[in-house]
This record gives structure tokens, sequence and C-alpha cells, in this order.
């Protein structure tokens, strides 16, 4: 700790427990200095930084003085025991984390991504603090980062010109930037179903007509597609490729080839999400590898693969597309955080980003298998993916109330996924299941509820 930081936690200390009354003046600049054996400019300094807490008021001429207004401490606020039924829902808890058993979390815990060496870059960055430019950066990102896009990108087989990447804060701003540019109310989109519930509130937002497609092992159900496409002209159709969020199910080559040539027919563009591509071969396929640049927008980010919070992503497509989308970016923020986009880079080029998905990878093996094997001792029936991500859909059995099953599960301190909120359309009933977590699926507490819960179904259909 700083010294710095040490006097402000000790002046703080005095403050909490009533050494100095509200209003009352402190000693000065110099006289502190003096008590703490420090020099003018750190005491000065503390005072400063508890001004900018609240905790102290600085007068003009006069010196500082005890706050009389007391900063209120935030209260948390708790579980809602319909925590995980809704979108909003389920979007709240995955940034307010109150349950403390969370198999329905969409992310990885904290230490699989974040370690000392990523704490002291990010404390360090040599990219953030050298030539430090305080302006916006250009509305299409760090040009040294979209460069080694491309070339990630062409290890996909994703042909990518100069000017088809832009950066985006995370794989929501892209979604977003491209609801915008094309869609109008009333315009139709096609959903994955069960797919990415944050975005099926973004085009409800934009008052879509949003037509759900039913998302199978190997890719969209193509029949369900063909019959739909009778009747319904979508503008576009949001898909995940591989490693499906939540369903873990991985496309096909049959399926790419088929979806891509259901496009160009029926005009309509494919958004392809590919958040976990830097945790999977480069090998698999790709819809944007298809050579369609004009029909697909390929997106994708670091959020997943380095920290929640460094907020950077892509969006990779047909230049005239990527700039028309950069114009929009540019009216809406302004600009992405060119101190993020440097930090990823150097995350990059020291080969922590590397060293980060090697560990990765190994920790996502080991937490499916552990889920599996856990929740097939607990009765239920579990395939894990061809292609391992950070999820497995784990059905439930038939005869279960997935509502009544979510309110147990937060009664017991532990935050669940269910099915109902995968699906766009909330008024059809949904087989029961939910998404799991590979990281929190062997969690002996989430154990433990699913084999009373399944013991008391049991009992129930026994009874019947």
């Amino acid at each position: 700790m700083k010294l710095v930081d040490t006097i402000v936690a000790q002046v703080a200390g005095q403050l909490a427990s009533g050494l100095y009354r509200p209003g009352q003046k402190l000693p000065s600049v110099r006289g502190a200095a003096e008590q703490f054996g420090i020099s003018k400019n750190t005491m000065a300094e503390a005072y400063d930084r508890l001004v900018a807490r609240g905790l102290v008021v600085a007068r003009s001429g006069s010196g500082y003085y005890v706050s009389e207004i007391r900063p209120s401490s935030v209260p948390k606020p708790k579980p809602d025991v319909t925590e995980a039924t809704s979108i909003m829902s389920l979007l709240r808890e995955q940034l307010d984390q109150n349950y403390l058993t969370r198999p329905g979390d969409g992310r990885p815990p904290a230490n699989w991504t974040e370690d000392a060496d990523m704490r002291r870059i990010l404390r360090t960055s040599r990219n953030a603090t050298a030539e430090v430019d305080f302006g916006y950066g250009s509305s299409w990102g760090l040009g040294a980062l979209r460069e080694w896009l491309r070339v990630s990108l062409a290890e996909r087989s994703i042909a990518t010109e100069a000017d088809g990447v832009m950066l985006t804060s995370g794989v929501n701003h892209g979604l977003d930037l491209i609801i915008r540019h094309f869609l109008e109310p009333g315009d139709t989109v096609f959903v994955d179903s069960p797919g990415y519930y944050p975005l099926f509130a973004k085009l409800r937002l934009a008052k879509a007509n949003v037509v759900s497609i039913r998302r199978l092992e190997d890719g969209p159900d193509l029949d369900e597609l063909r019959r739909k496409l009778v009747s319904h002209r979508p503008k576009l159709f949001f898909t995940q490729s591989q490693a499906h969020n939540p369903t873990g199910g991985t496309l096909t080559p049959t399926h790419a080839f088929n979806l891509l040539q259901l496009a160009e027919v029926h005009d309509f563009r494919i958004v392809e999400d590919d958040i976990f591509a830097d945790l999977l071969a480069p090998t698999l396929p790709r819809l944007a590898a298809f050579g369609q640049q004009q029909s697909v927008l390929y997106v994708g980010s670091f959020s997943k693969t380095l920290s929640a919070s460094l907020r950077c992503g892509y969006i990779a497509g047909a230049p005239a597309t990527i700039r028309s989308l950069v114009d929009l970016k540019m009216i809406t923020m302004v600009a992405t955080s060119l101190h993020v986009e440097r930090v990823v880079l150097e995350m990059i080029e020291t080969g922590q980003y590397l060293k980060n998905l090697r560990r990765l990878r190994g920790w996502i093996e080991d937490g499916a298998k552990a889920t599996g094997q856990a929740l097939a001792e607990v009765g239920l029936n579990v395939s894990l993916p061809k292609v391992q991500g950070f999820y497995i859909w784990v059905p439930l059995p038939p005869t279960i109330d997935e509502a009544a099953f979510c309110r147990r599960a937060a009664a017991a301190n532990i935050f669940v996924a269910p099915a109902s909120v995968f699906h766009a359309d909330r008024d059809h009933a949904v087989e029961p299941a939910m998404r799991v977590n590979v990281a929190y699926g062997a969690d002996p507490r989430f154990c433990a509820f699913l084999q009373t819960e399944l013991s008391i179904d049991h009992g129930k259909r026994i009874g019947q």
C-alpha cells in the first residue's frame, strides 16, 4: 500500500471513530504532515482524497473541515425470489451478484481469467501510459489491435479488408449498432431458440418482429427455417455458430452451407456471434468463412476470455457496411476506450492473452467433466457438447414446475438460469431446463439442492 493510502485510511478511521466532530477544523497540512512524519505534498494529497470521498470539506483560505454530511453506504439489494425468471432480472443478477451459488452465471469466475500478471498489466500498462493521448481516438478503434484481429480472423479462414473491422465496447454494443443500423420498427428478424437472451431485449426495444427458429445440436432447424421463410421476410438472422449460448451446440459445415444458401435466396443478412472463438479451434466452421462477406456480419469480444470489465469487442464484414456502422458509433458514443484497447493489445503482445487462453481451456475441460459427472450422479440426463464452452444445457423432468423450481433455488441462495428466459416467444410453454455454467455445475450445494428437487418430483409422480 502506498504511503498516501495509509494516511487516508488512518484519517478516515479517526473520523469514523468520532475523534473529530462534524464541522470541526482539521489540523493544517503542515501540522498534519508533522504529526504523521510525512511530506506536506503527501498530506495535501491525502486530504484531497478525503475530500473526494465526501469525508472532508476544503474551504479556500481556511483549511480542511470534517464534512457535516456523511456519505451513506449503498444498501445491497436483497435477492428476489423471482430473480431468474425474466430477462431483466437475469441481466441484473449477472451484475449485482446477490447469490452465493451461481450455476446460472453467464461468465467464468474472475480467477479463471484474471491472474496476478493481468492485474500487474492493468496497473502498469506500457501502452496505456506511454505517449498518452487524451483525445477521443479513432471511431474505428486502435489500428494495431484491428490489424491483429485481421490476422486472427484469417486463421479462421475469414478474409477481412483493412476497413472491414471495427472495434466496439463488447459484443452487446456491436449487436446494438447492427440493430440500430438495419432495423426499423416492425421489421422481422429471426433468432435462435433457445438463444442469447440479452439480444431479445434489444430487439424488443427496437420494436422488431422477433421470430424464433429452433436451435438443434448442429445448428438452426433448417426445416423450420424454410417453413417460416414462406410467410416471413427477415432482414437479419442472429445466430451463434460455436459453443452456442445456452445450448453448447456446434454448427456443422453442412448446416452452415445450407443456411448461407437460404440467406442468399431470401435476401437476409446473418449476424454471427462467435464470442468464444479464441478458445476454440480455428478450423471449426464459421459462416463468415464461406466467402459471403456481403451476407454475414461477424461479431466477437475479449470480455469472456480476458476480464468482463475490459469491454472490448469487434465487428467484421463488408467495408461499406462497417463504414456505416463506424459512423453510427461516432454519432452515438464518439469512440470506444483507447485505454482499454491499448491494455488488450499489450496483453496480446506480451503473451499474457495466449497464456490466459491455455489456462482457461484447461479449466473449462475440467469443469465440464466435473459438472457432467455431478449432474449424472443426481439423476439428470446430461450430454456434454462436442465443442466445449462455458455452458451445458440441462433438461429437467417434464413434470417440474420451472417457476417454482427457480423460487426454491433462490430461497436456497442458488442462482439458476431457466430455459424460459432463453426463448424469445414467452407466450408458448417450453420444456423445463436450465443453462449450467461448467465453472459452478459441480458445486456441492447446487447438487444437494438438485438431489432434493428430483427426489420430491419423483415422489409426486409415483403418488399420482
